[in-house]
């Protein structure tokens, strides 16, 4: 997953909340060379200073995204199924493309857009669902691709919390157990670098749990419970001199991404029996691409033909990200299954333009 992560980075909230927020950090230099090291990343002169939360701030934009020029990137990988003690059951792909760009602002904090797609695809042909047949309920469902049309927002020098509006009491603090206050109780944004010879490693993760905006009583079918509790890992890699080029606007980066949550809505296990089941996935997740011919290409074929606009940058630099997570889209982009029940869609313009919730099923 690309941009999912930085639109959970960057609300509305906290990217004003971070916006203001002072820091000092020595200004980042021209790169040096990189230091042999196990585990522990030494700073060196004229290198990146991995103890200063300007220079991480640089770091995480260039290896999530790049400086200058749109970057390409790509997921793809495989979900699964698990009912409680059962063998995990391979049930489809997960597929997708994201085009990033970061800046520093003038406050030399990090502005991060994004947008982005990511389809469900067969396990053997790995062409675009339009339904799945659900082998736990024995139905056919209409799949919901998830489209990001186009977020943004700031980062400051303080690890950000990530709150899903409508839920303020249940903030997910990113990185939890690898990083640590300070003297005055802030987490300042330091990332938990590892460096093996010129490789340099990064973890990055996020355990959430917070009320389901797919209620039960809204949506019976495709809701599985009042609560959601989805986690993503991610583990980096780069080439530490390639970071700390400064002439290069962005580095090649490759990461290993792991889920886990309750079944999406779209899978219809509500009232099935099967509600307490977990969905989990291994991806492949880069970018740096040289162009979109290295992204997966039946994913490709399907945007060209159905949303071409979705390979294109967004334009100008958005303050805010309005597709948060997948359960708040999906509640306001399918109609309620229970007749009567308060509603109100996303704008059209955030509607997918294919699967289910697409505008023609408004």
């Amino acid at each position: 997953m690309q941009s999912f992560l930085i639109d959970h980075l960057v609300s509305r909230r906290e990217a004003l909340r971070m916006a203001g927020v002072a820091g000092a950090g020595l200004m980042l230099g021209s790169a040096g060379p990189a230091k042999a090291g196990h585990g522990k990343v030494e700073s060196r002169a004229g290198g990146l200073d991995y103890s200063d939360p300007r220079d991480n701030l640089y770091a995480f934009g260039k290896i999530w995204a790049g400086y200058g020029e749109p970057v390409i990137g790509a997921f793809h990988g495989l979900m699964y199924g698990r009912v409680g003690t059962d063998r995990m059951r391979p049930l489809f792909n997960f597929e997708g493309i994201g085009v990033l760009q970061a800046e520093i602002d003038k406050n030399r904090d990090l502005k991060i857009k994004t947008r982005e797609v990511g389809l469900f695809t067969d396990l053997r042909t790995r062409e675009v669902l339009e339904v799945w047949d659900n082998p736990y309920t024995g139905k056919k469902v209409e799949v919901y691709h998830f489209y990001n049309s186009g977020g943004g927002g700031t980062l400051g020098v303080e690890m950000p919390k990530f709150v899903v509006p409508g839920n303020p009491d249940t903030p997910t603090l990113m990185n939890e157990g690898s990083i640590f206050p300070d003297e005055n109780g802030r987490y300042p944004f330091l990332m938990p670098f590892e460096q093996y010879g010129d490789d340099l490693l990064l973890a990055w993760d996020y355990t959430h749990y917070h009320k389901n905006p797919v209620t039960p009583k809204g949506w019976p079918v495709s809701s599985t419970g009042p609560i959601v509790s989805p986690a993503e890992h991610f583990t980096f890699k780069v080439s530490r001199r390639e970071l700390e080029d400064r002439d290069l606007p962005t580095v090649r980066m490759y990461a290993g991404f792991s889920r886990s949550s309750q079944w999406w809505p779209w899978m219809g296990m509500g009232g099935s029996g099967f509600e307490s089941g977990v969905l989990s996935g291994r991806m492949h997740s880069h970018n740096g691409l040289s162009g979109f011919d290295d992204v997966p290409r039946k994913v490709l074929d399907y945007l060209e033909n159905h949303a071409p606009q979705y390979l294109e940058p967004v334009d100008g630099w958005p303050s805010s990200s309005p597709r948060l997570d997948t359960w708040t889209a999906y509640s306001q982009d399918v109609a309620p299954e229970t007749p009567g029940h308060p509603w109100k869609p996303a704008a059209d313009e955030l509607r997918p333009p294919t699967g289910k919730g697409a505008l023609k099923h408004g």
